[in-house]
């Protein structure tokens, strides 16, 4: 009886460690998430009178025009949102996203007297949209926002056909189309360029560079392509069984996950054993659990 109390403490103690770590280590990626924001819109961006969309980008233009620091609007405008996002979409999204705030708009007010690094508008449209995309990724994957436009499509696509993606770029449309009103049109298509480039590298930082696919495979070879899936790629493979609607003959599916590196030599291993057989490819943003490890995921 004590030996299994041991052993259940023992196993409690290492989920708190785990919890703690993992704890800890969302609030170094946010705080070096905010850190590289920061720096992207004080020594990059802003200078440059580039924006960026969504709350930052009307922040920009609203410290350009009042002469008042950009972290005190970064801050104003974002406080309603995040209201809305504590009641509506949960606790621990609303204060992730409130200290990842704070820190951006604390991280501009200390870097704003700092001077650019360049005042060639394409590399700073370019580099600043790399930084900036980076640290925006970082906050996000570790489950927190910068933006509080986001909040608002989230809780806007529930209600309509619309994505998260298709609201924040209507936001986006008119407020980095006003930055040509401001600022000048010039300026205005550098921060189109800035925010495209913002944009993959969100993506890049949220997925990976060795981004996850999803693969179904129909083919009466399944257990032959199954086994060189295994044994060529080292990806554990699951039959699903299917039926085809115009013959009603049963089917057997292949399912497995691959990394975007191991696309290429799949395709080449399903044409080797079947040239007739049907290959769907799928980009999966997140995998957890099973048999399948990818090195970049911690």
């Amino acid at each position: 009886m004590s030996n299994s109390l041991s052993g259940a403490e023992h196993a409690s103690s290492q989920h708190r460690k785990l919890t703690r770590t993992k704890f800890l280590r969302r609030i170094l990626f946010m705080i070096f998430g905010s850190g590289l924001v920061s720096v992207g819109l004080e020594i990059f961006l802003v200078p440059n009178n580039i924006i960026d969309g969504g709350i930052v980008g009307i922040s920009i233009i609203l410290a350009h025009l009042t002469h008042i620091p950009l972290g005190i609007f970064l801050i104003l405008l974002n406080l309603p949102f995040l209201l809305l996002g504590y009641k509506q979409i949960g606790k621990t999204f609303a204060l992730s996203t409130l200290f990842s705030v704070v820190l951006m708009s604390v991280g501009t007010y200390l870097l704003h007297p700092v001077q650019a690094i360049t005042i060639d508008p394409l590399l700073a449209a370019v580099f600043g949209g790399i930084i900036l995309g980076i640290g925006v990724g970082l906050v996000i994957r570790s489950g927190g926002s910068l933006d509080g436009t986001e909040i608002v499509a989230i809780l806007i696509s529930k209600k309509s056909p619309f994505s998260v993606g298709e609201i924040v770029m209507f936001f986006n449309f008119f407020i980095l189309g006003s930055a040509g009103f401001v600022f000048g049109w010039d300026h205005a298509m550098y921060s189109l360029i800035a925010y495209f480039i913002a944009f993959k590298m969100i993506d890049i930082v949220i997925e990976g560079l060795d981004q996850s696919k999803s693969v179904w495979i129909i083919s009466d070879e399944y257990e032959t392509i199954g086994e060189a899936i295994t044994y060529r790629l080292g990806r554990g493979v699951t039959y699903l069984k299917g039926e085809g609607a115009f013959t009603g003959d049963d089917k057997k599916v292949i399912f497995s996950v691959i990394t975007r590196l191991e696309e290429a030599k799949l395709k080449s291993i399903v044409d080797e054993l079947d040239t007739k057989a049907f290959l769907a490819i799928g980009n999966i943003h997140d995998v957890k659990g099973g048999r399948f490890k990818k090195k970049d995921i911690h």
